[in-house]
């Protein structure tokens, strides 16, 4: 029996309570993600003071007890009384939501922060904060506890009028956060591209536990991120570079030509990365595709009675950085991940399309190298399409038109079925025997694919596992992807637990990320995750780590070990057990932590960058697990 819906049922949920309860709402999730949402919102608000002129160096330490402290020179947080509240207005800007000096536009101009809600989050999902403020001759503290103050602002001692700043030290609460090891790669990350983002501000990151320390400074600006994010790759010009200010916004976009075949155009605003993109990156695509169009016709290097070019043709190659400053940016969500205002996209795409268009007329050495480029990127993207075209007419004879490999499930509703993509005919049968044929389908690929980041896309869409994926998957690649025509809630990479079943998850991962990125971004690409041993002693055991094995073999004895070197040798009940059925298997999701870096990464790894490649691996051969 339910219980009674009543007025005594509604609950009111008073100020740091609510983000206590739902801290998703506010930070985006209570795991590593979550995590080190703490450490952004505490860093864009120095930020936000550099982007004001009060700031230039800003210092973050992982501290042995586990917190974090974030420091800068800014003008340092008011400490004076309230006049409406009557308490500190650090207490204030501390523990209530909504409140901040963001909101007066004669205070900030332009901030990342917008809702008032950021440090005061951090504060509540903290089981101790302490607030330092360097202004006005004295020394300033406050401490609390999940956001609660223990005492009132008091000054602790008297110093230099000269001196001023902010200091944050926080302890994230174990009750809420999932995980509470920072991760410094993460971080690095973050900081490299916010000193890129503000040429000339520094950050320095350290880790008082493995008394590690770097600083980050890029005098450089956008057009030394535009370098940073081509190494490896075989630029075919210098960055462009422009800045323009229109009103109270200013525009900065770096761009540089390389020789590989990807696109990688990052957004950012008031140096928030917004990884989902917006109205600012939808601006700079649109003009940069006209201005190539009118460009050619108008030097002749294309017939107008010949195909225009399209958007994929122009970013073939580009690696672009657009970063806007503005003073009301309208972000879907919290977290910030995409822009909405309306008003930017004109706005881009006009400065663009001036700014860009001078260029070429001053410049036409690079102009005729990047158009040169974009033509051969058409021409590619022409025979491409003839490919697919003659891949299409070949399976049309196959039932529905899907690959004849591809064992099908019954089911036709995608939000409910899987996809399992395996290597080879034996995985392949074990596969099909062990499935659920009712929302388990099976596509077995011949050997490795092709290395796509090596591949021009002609070549790659040519391949036939390649263009069977894309049947098989049924979103389509480039500009015609549709998520909403994808036949599979779930893609599910299966290999073999060996040095060749890794190499072929990371081509496909590479293919995925490259020409599907919109799959991973949406959660709907998964690794499985099959057995390593079978122990057999009363049961059998499944054992997915070397690590686990041995304490495994430390707690028993008498076992009889069995070592699975290929899916094929399992049993297609043991394959159901242990890697199909939703149950009782182990799946990993794949996402996007960090769009630069991944893009780096898979550069890198798959790329021609033979050296870079060889310092990754020598670097990192102690985190390898050598199946030997």
């Amino acid at each position: 029996m339910t219980e009674k819906y009543t007025a005594e049922s509604i609950k009111v949920l008073e100020g740091l309570e609510a983000v206590r309860k739902r801290p998703a709402m506010y930070i985006g999730s209570t795991g590593k993600e979550g995590l080190h949402h703490l450490v952004w919102e505490a860093v864009d608000n120095s930020v936000d003071e550099a982007l004001a002129g009060y700031c230039t160096k800003i210092s973050v330490t992982l501290n042995e007890d586990g917190s974090v402290t974030v420091e800068d020179d800014g003008r340092g947080i008011p400490v004076e009384k309230h006049p409406e509240f009557n308490v500190s207005a650090l207490q204030i800007i501390m523990t209530k939501l909504h409140a901040g000096g963001k909101f007066d536009k004669k205070i900030y101009a332009i901030s990342g922060g917008l809702h008032g809600v950021g440090i005061t989050c951090v504060n509540a999902l903290s089981k101790r904060f302490i607030a330092e403020v360097k202004r006005d001759g004295g020394l300033w503290m406050q401490e609390y506890s999940k956001g609660n103050p223990k005492s009132p602002v008091k000054k602790i001692k008297d110093i230099p009028e000269s001196e001023h700043g902010t200091k944050i030290i926080f302890y994230p609460d174990d009750e809420i956060f999932s995980a509470t090891k920072f991760d410094w790669q993460i971080l690095e990350t973050r900081f490299r591209e916010i000193t890129f983002l503000n040429a000339g501000l520094k950050i320095s990151l350290t880790d008082d536990i493995k008394n590690k320390r770097e600083d980050f400074i890029a005098e450089g600006g956008l057009s030394e991120f535009a370098k940073w994010l081509n190494e490896g790759k075989e630029a075919l010009h210098k960055p462009i570079y422009f800045k323009r200010q229109q009103e109270n916004t200013i525009v900065e976009i770096a761009i540089q030509y390389n020789n590989s075949y990807q696109e990688n155009i990052f957004g950012f605003v008031n140096t928030i990365n917004t990884v989902e993109g917006g109205t600012h990156v939808v601006g700079f695509k649109t003009a940069i595709t006209r201005v190539m169009n009118d460009y050619i016709q108008k030097t002749g290097m294309i017939k107008k009675t010949e195909e225009s070019l399209v958007g994929d043709d122009v970013r073939e190659g580009i690696t672009a950085v657009v970063s806007i400053k503005i003073p009301e940016p309208q972000f879907e969500g919290q977290t910030k991940t995409k822009l909405g205002n309306s008003e930017v996209k004109g706005m881009i795409d006009s400065i663009v399309t001036v700014a860009l268009s001078e260029f070429f007329e001053e410049n036409p050495t690079i102009a005729k190298k990047i158009v040169s480029k974009v033509l051969d990127a058409a021409k590619a993207r022409i025979a491409a399409r003839k490919a697919k075209e003659l891949v299409r007419r070949k399976t049309a004879f196959s039932i529905s038109g899907m690959p004849g490999k591809l064992a099908d499930c019954s089911s036709k509703k995608n939000e409910s079925t899987e996809v399992y993509i395996v290597e080879g005919e034996s995985a392949g049968g074990s596969a099909k025997q062990a499935r659920n044929k009712e929302f388990q389908a099976v596509l077995p690929l011949r050997g490795k694919i092709l290395n796509v980041e090596k591949s021009s896309p002609v070549r790659s869409l040519s391949n036939e596992e390649i263009s069977n994926l894309i049947t098989v998957v049924g979103t389509g690649v480039g500009e015609i992807f549709n998520l909403e025509k994808i036949r599979y809630g779930k893609i599910i990479i299966m290999t073999d637990a060996d040095v060749d079943g890794e190499h072929i998850k990371t081509l496909l991962l590479t293919f995925f990320f490259r020409f599907m990125p919109q799959l991973i971004e949406n959660g709907k690409v998964f690794v499985a995750v099959p057995p390593l041993y079978r122990i057999r002693k009363k049961d059998d055991y499944y054992v997915y780590s070397e690590q686990d094995l041995k304490k495994f073999i430390a707690s028993s004895e008498n076992l009889n070990v069995t070592r699975f070197k290929g899916l094929g040798e399992m049993s297609s009940e043991q394959l159901w057990e242990t890697t199909m059925n939703p149950k009782t298997r182990k799946i990993k999701k794949i996402f996007i932590e960090d769009a630069v870096e991944a893009d780096r990464v898979f550069s890198m790894l798959m790329g021609e960058d033979v050296l870079s490649r060889k310092n990754f691996i020598s670097e990192n051969a102690k985190e390898a697990n050598l199946d030997i």
